[in-house]
């Protein structure tokens, strides 16, 4: 597979010229990104690659066998970094912490809340307006009414917020209030959704799915990458297993790896991954130890008064002791990437 990648202020002529040159070869193409700098992904032709480089407005072009080209280190080396806000960023050293409840359940709840985990050292809120639950005679969230506390809690606390959105047909009216798009593990095979938000500009957060493969979700984010949307955000939340000890396992090996071969930032779900509070801690620093891009915490005022998910909410309290064992982890490991060679040896 070819990835080529037309110079930034290319003329359309030239991207159709490139275009012309693949199809008389019949090879199959297709051009995403921004019109400003394109790619060209063009299956069956990886022979005349040399050719199409000396072509008029191509920049650079790369050949890799991955079926997600555009998800590839092999194709993009360098880690993926972009704006959440003005003053956010995610990827290659800049973390996010995500905090908030699984639902928004009431004004004074996700106020609290938002206030709560600003203060303690998250940088995004979560909250969920719409839940997909396994039984449909659970809570599921308060819809647009959910959102709308969100919207008030972000106008209160300055925090982005992160919510998961259900299907193409709510993206029109969610996209202006949301500033990061979830896509929840139970529809990380919803093609028709991963579409529609590759062709929004909004950063989106893709689970992975309770059974998907690593390459089966580097699929997944090739098809909202291939939409034209760079900005997508990894998130690993646990596997389903044989074992019935926490409520998934959480397979942090995926972290390294997945970094070792996409660009792509990763964070953890240290919450939906174990369904145990008292496990959230250490695997939270272990998340970070393994490389995470950053967290996602389950927390509420009151868990016990949770309508979804208490068991697995810490408290205000509890998040605020889990931020300071992470900022000192994260002062440590920042410091080994300052200097790489030094040795300290015990005296």
């Amino acid at each position: 597979m070819l990835v080529i990648h037309m110079a930034r202020g290319c003329k359309s002529l030239e991207v159709a010229r490139v275009c012309d040159f693949l199809e008389r070869r019949g090879c199959s193409l297709r051009v995403v990104g921004s019109f400003e700098s394109p790619y060209i992904v063009s299956n069956g032709c990886e022979k005349v690659g040399n050719l199409v480089l000396s072509l008029p407005g191509v920049k650079t072009v790369t050949s890799t066998k991955k079926p997600y080209p555009l998800a590839s280190r092999e194709t993009f080396p360098d880690d993926n970094v972009f704006h959440i806000t003005e003053d956010i960023k995610v990827g290659g050293g800049h973390r996010l912490i995500m905090a908030g409840p699984c639902s928004v359940e009431s004004r004074s709840q996700i106020l609290e809340t938002a206030s709560g985990v600003k203060t303690l050292g998250a940088n995004v809120l979560r909250g969920g307006a719409f839940k997909p639950r396994t039984n449909p005679y659970s809570f599921q969230g308060l819809g647009s009414e959910g959102i709308n506390l969100l919207v008030e809690a972000k106008e209160k606390t300055g925090l982005p917020i992160v919510t998961e959105i259900m299907s193409p047909e709510d993206l029109e009216w969610l996209e202006p209030h949301v500033d990061i798009l979830q896509i929840g593990a139970r529809n990380m095979m919803n093609f028709a959704l991963l579409k529609a938000v590759g062709r929004t500009r909004k950063p989106v957060l893709l689970k992975r799915g309770m059974m998907a493969t690593v390459d089966e979700w580097l699929q997944a984010a090739e098809y909202i990458l291939a939409g034209g949307n760079h900005k997508v955000i990894l998130c690993e939340r646990g596997i389903r297993s044989f074992d019935t000890s926490t409520r998934n396992t959480l397979d942090l090996s995926v972290v390294p790896l997945v970094k070792s071969i996409s660009h792509l930032p990763v964070i953890v779900d240290p919450s939906h991954g174990t369904g145990r509070k008292e496990l959230i801690k250490p695997m939270s620093m272990a998340a970070m130890a393994a490389g995470a891009d950053g967290l996602m915490i389950e927390v509420h005022p009151r868990p016990h008064e949770a309508l979804s998910d208490g068991a697995q909410s810490l408290t205000l309290e509890e998040f605020g002791d889990l931020m300071e064992s992470v900022n000192r982890l994260c002062s440590v490991l920042d410091e080994e990437v300052k200097a790489p060679c030094g040795l300290r040896i015990a005296m």
